[in-house]
């Protein structure tokens, strides 16, 4: 591309009629010598109109016929025609008129100060218009407040072009900021002749630099529109999710635990994790974490709605592989597309076990009070939604001064690594977190590298049965009587919750009302359970607990019982007094029926 701005040979007026002329002489075609000038024809006479102008030839006159007419009627050879018209060709083409019209800015600057050689319309209609000659630094401080001063430098080096994307362009007197694409691409600009100011002329060809700016204004509105939407739906789905998790944690009497949820990273939509700890009753606690597949509104619908169903279906207090399996049932109705893996585990105080299934979730990881992390067995289940599967049940210990953490994919799973690499990371991070349950939260966070730009959502829920000691140790007791039939039954029951709840030094309504629920339970369990049957007390820093087992499984129903009945009237009188009931069927094929008195504060 060549930049010529003053020759010494021609004044521009010739130079211009010169170009006429030669545009003009006719060409001789392709592989035949040019004539000489000596041997070009004179040309025939040609009269004059009457205003003076030559008239237009004709074949009386001339002797011959017009071109046109004598291709048709005698054609010659190629080579003897002269065209009427030639093609345009590149060469013709005026760069100074092509880069004028171009919408987009051009500036050429040449040699290792950068100076100014030419800035085409678009540009000094949105910088102004600029002085040629001098450096980019002086002439083109736009350049210099975008940083493409140092890429030009780059460009005239290295030869080769650079470019920057979406540079803001200050609107100044218009009415919005612009933003533009810069591209620097070398260049060779031409020496020009002799200049008025020998500063400012070009006396030798230069290395030099074209800078192209597109505007890509109405690109980036539409990308930050875009980017707008997405952030108010994933803020949306953010609030939805965060509202459908606990916004407290319940606190069982035996066990500490706290959990946490981070969304992915603001380019990430959010995800279906979610967790929940729900108290049983009799001491019994369980504790769920699950993940739906899938981002955005509507996997946290869908985890809303598993949620939900979990509380109800624990309400009835099923084993865990019965709550997922009627998980499993809901999913598919829900959303036959939507797969979510989950664990429920129930924790018994009286057993220190952690019995669980899993539907295609991740091992729990358990930590015995010498530090040893052990993981659950593999899942017991595939994933809910999946249908047609039988989940089954497993148990780990988790005694007094064991800690266990359950959580989703989201913290142990990368993109570059096997998941068991992560899941091993989080063993060994486990093993050294000390501390209450949110703290430990924090954490193993932190240990696994989990930040707010983290690419995927994480749900950690972390629970410790502490081993208790002292005045503490002082404020949970057991105390259990088996109970072998017959007549003296009752009488030992009485007598044995009369003996403990007066050593527990209950206040007297307290004890006479743990007497009485007692001796109804057992009752109860006499007249319609089989042997073998066992009575519990149990007390915590704030419940006396009364449960009674048996070897049948029917559950028992609280019943209006008639002025006439003998019976019935067992389980209303128990519903009455207590602050609450159940019954649930045990593991060994019977059932157990509990109560639970609130001890007053204080």
């Amino acid at each position: 591309m060549i930049f010529t701005r003053w020759s010494a040979k021609l004044p521009g007026t010739q130079r211009r009629a010169a170009a006429r002329s030669d545009r003009a002489a006719p060409r001789p075609a392709a592989g035949t010598p040019a004539a000489p000038p000596t041997a070009a024809p004179a040309p025939s006479a040609v009269p004059a109109a009457a205003d003076g102008a030559p008239s237009a030839p004709t074949a009386a006159t001339t002797g011959s016929v017009p071109a046109a007419r004598a291709e048709h009627a005698d054609p010659a050879p190629t080579q003897d025609r002269t065209p009427a018209t030639l093609p345009p060709t590149v060469d013709a083409l005026s760069v100074h008129d092509i880069l004028g019209t171009i919408p987009a800015l051009v500036a050429v600057v040449y040699g290792p100060e950068h100076r100014l050689a030419y800035v085409n319309g678009a540009y000094a209609a949105v910088f102004g218009p600029r002085p040629a000659g001098h450096t980019a630094r002086e002439a083109l401080p736009e350049l210099a407040a975008l940083g493409l001063l140092p890429l030009m430098d780059q460009v005239l080096r290295s030869g080769k072009p650079r470019t920057v994307k979406s540079r803001k362009v200050p609107g100044g007197d218009r009415t919005r900021d612009g933003y533009y694409t810069f591209t620097c691409t070398p260049i060779e600009v031409a020496a020009s002749g002799p200049a008025p100011d020998p500063e400012v002329a070009c006396v030798a060809p230069h290395k030099g630099v074209l800078v192209f700016g597109a505007e890509v204004t109405d690109q980036i509105e539409s990308a930050e529109r875009l980017r707008a939407s997405e952030a108010r739906q994933r803020e949306a789905a953010v609030t939805l999710q965060r509202s459908l998790l606990p916004q407290e944690l319940e606190q069982p009497d035996d066990l500490r635990v706290a959990a946490t949820y981070q969304p992915g990273g603001t380019d990430a939509a959010v995800g279906g994790d979610w967790y929940d700890v729900i108290t049983l009753g009799a001491g019994r606690t369980a504790l769920v974490i699950g993940d739906v597949m899938g981002r955005g509104v509507r996997a946290a619908a869908v985890m809303g709605q598993l949620r939900t169903a979990v509380r109800a279906y624990a309400r009835l207090d099923l084993p865990p592989h019965e709550v997922l399996q009627l998980l499993d049932g809901l999913a598919a109705e829900i959303d036959a597309s939507q797969i979510a893996t989950c664990v429920y585990a129930v924790h018994d105080p009286n057993e220190g076990r952690l019995v669980y299934a899993s539907a295609g979730h991740l091992p729990i990881l358990v930590r015995d009070p010498d530090g040893t992390v052990r993981r659950a067995a593999e899942p017991t289940g595939p994933p809910l939604g999946t249908g047609g599967w039988l989940h089954t049940s497993g148990s780990v210990p988790l005694g007094p001064g064991s800690s266990a953490v359950l959580y989703t994919d989201g913290l142990v799973e990368r993109r570059d690594k096997d998941i068991d690499h992560g899941v091993e990371a989080l063993e060994r991070a486990f093993a050294g977190a000390a501390g209450a349950p949110d703290i430990v939260c924090d954490r193993l966070l932190r240990s696994l590298g989990i930040t707010a730009s983290h690419d995927d959502d994480v749900a950690i829920l972390v629970l410790q049965h502490p081993a208790r000691t002292g005045h503490d140790a002082e404020l949970f007791h057991n105390a259990a009587l088996e109970l072998h039939g017959g007549t003296e039954a009752a009488p030992r029951a009485r007598a044995f919750a009369s003996g403990v709840l007066a050593s527990w030094r209950f206040p007297p309504e307290l004890y006479d009302l743990g007497v009485l629920a007692a001796s109804e339970l057992v009752a109860n369990s006499l007249q319609h359970g089989t042997p073998p049957m066992r009575l519990r007390l149990r007390r915590t820093d704030r419940r006396l607990i009364v449960e009674v087992t048996d070897g049948d499984d029917h559950l028992p129903r609280r019943r209006r019982a008639e002025p006439a009945d003998e019976a019935g009237r067992g389980i209303s009188i128990v519903a009455t007094i207590a602050s609450s009931w159940g019954s649930r069927r045990t593991p060994g094929g019977g059932k157990a029926v509990w109560c639970e008195f609130a001890l007053p504060r204080g």
